[in-house]
């Protein structure tokens, strides 16, 4: 398949301008999308763009990531309610360098048609106002800024839009004109939302005798309405102190039936007869295909030793039916990740060593075991295992020949309280 029947395959094609289909056949072209360093990380939202790149590559093309030095001085009012807090330009330069590593998780900078980075600000650290006006605001009018939705439902709403964000388009537009008159980017992608803004910059290139084309793909919701990429906690970022690689894990694995194939099409980078050949061989176990695209995009983001510790993690949180040999078969780095990931209790390895009374040793430890009389009153209800041995004696001395690699016992408190204890 060619970029464009690939996207309309996967389900990332909202829309496009007339003739690029065409273009994309006569010659490699350069494509590029923006991202504003909001935060100190991508999110799975941001993914869904990165994919765009991604397949533009993989259908040898060239790839731009502009990153918004400029524009994130400001703040797009695209799909906004209200307008955003300014950050400080320390922070942005922080932001852009963490977002510079991630975009190489997914795109290849080296090669024939490796990918480039850019940085927006180069456009405008040297461009005073009065330039900025004159070459560039007189070739758009206003009346054409006001028939954009983003400015539209802004301007309708109680909030308002301020001037900052109303010039957002403008200078968008500008990034546009810039990468396609000097460095011939005649592509620029992004989600449903951006389309205006997209338009803005085929106006003002227009304008200035050249021709551009715009991509958007989709905005991304799941089966209910609501927007994916969220979970209970908030975003799900792609930076492993922002969200864990195992929450990173579970969220795909907990994605709905409903939005499994849809998902699966648009983050796999497995090929087309992959996908239709893993979607047939499972259509009736939709767990195993969630497993595989948790593996695959976990692996991707956080490396094949996360990947590995989070699965164990997964299995000894969810397996019912766990032995102490599958305990003593794990590593102490696959401990470390696994006592980060479950709930953990801290205790000085002094306390083991002479023995302690598995009462006084839980009680207040965990939110299920809240006193000595809930433990002892676990153990009479058989409820208490350490290391998946169940303990039957409420006076049951606990000590340090129970830890595993001398650091980690492994204990349960009835079917769903499961934690780690650790020696300090």
């Amino acid at each position: 398949m060619n970029f464009i029947e690939e996207l309309q395959w996967r389900g990332l094609l909202q829309d496009m301008s007339p003739g690029l289909d065409e273009e994309m056949t006569k010659a490699t072209i350069k494509g590029y999308i923006g991202f504003d360093p909001t935060a100190p990380s991508l999110t799975i939202g941001n993914l869904v763009s990165i994919m765009l790149l991604k397949h533009l590559q993989l259908a040898g093309h060239k790839p731009i990531v502009l990153l918004g030095g400029a524009t994130g001085r400001i703040g797009d009012p695209s799909g906004k309610d209200k307008e955003r807090s300014l950050l400080d330009l320390e922070t942005l330069e922080r932001n852009i360098e963490a977002q510079r590593k991630q975009f190489g998780l997914f795109l290849d900078f080296d090669g024939e048609n490796a990918a480039e980075m850019v940085n927006n600000y180069d456009f405008y650290k040297d461009m005073s106002i009065f330039e900025f006006l004159r070459d560039i605001g007189k070739h758009i009018t206003v009346n054409y800024m006001l028939s954009k939705d983003s400015v539209k439902n802004r301007i309708e709403s109680e909030s308002g839009i301020s001037f900052t964000e109303f010039s957002y388009q403008l200078i968008q537009g500008y990034d546009f004109q810039h990468l396609c008159l000097k460095h011939n980017t005649i592509l620029q992608m992004g989600g449903a939302d951006q389309w205006g803004n997209i338009t803005t910059g085929t106006e003002l290139i227009r304008k200035a005798g050249g021709k551009g084309y715009g991509l958007t793909c989709p905005l991304l919701t799941r089966s209910d309405g609501k927007k994916f990429g969220k979970s209970e906690e908030g975003n799900i970022w792609l930076e492993g102190t922002m969200t864990s690689p195992y929450k990173f894990y579970q969220f795909w694995l907990n994605i709905s039936d409903a939005d499994l194939l849809k998902m699966f099409r648009i983050f796999s980078l497995r090929s087309r007869n992959e996908i239709e050949s893993l979607e047939k061989e499972h259509e009736g176990n939709p767990n195993q295909l969630k497993r595989l695209l948790a593996a695959e995009l976990t692996e991707r983001i956080h490396g094949a030793e996360a990947l590995q510790g989070v699965q164990k993690a997964t299995e000894i949180a969810f397996n019912p039916k766990l032995e102490l040999s599958f305990l003593q078969s794990l590593s102490q780095n696959e401990w470390d990740i696994i006592s980060e990931e479950l709930d953990k209790v801290s205790v000085p390895k002094s306390l083991l060593d002479e023995g302690v009374n598995i009462a006084d040793l839980l009680a207040g430890k965990h939110s299920s075991l809240a006193s000595k009389t809930d433990v002892r009153r676990a153990v009479k209800g058989a409820a208490i295992a350490i290391n998946t041995v169940k303990i039957e004696d409420e006076n049951y001395i606990v000590k340090s020949e129970l830890l595993l690699h001398g650091k980690y016992m492994f204990l349960q408190n009835g079917k769903k309280n499961k934690f780690v204890l650790v020696v300090e």
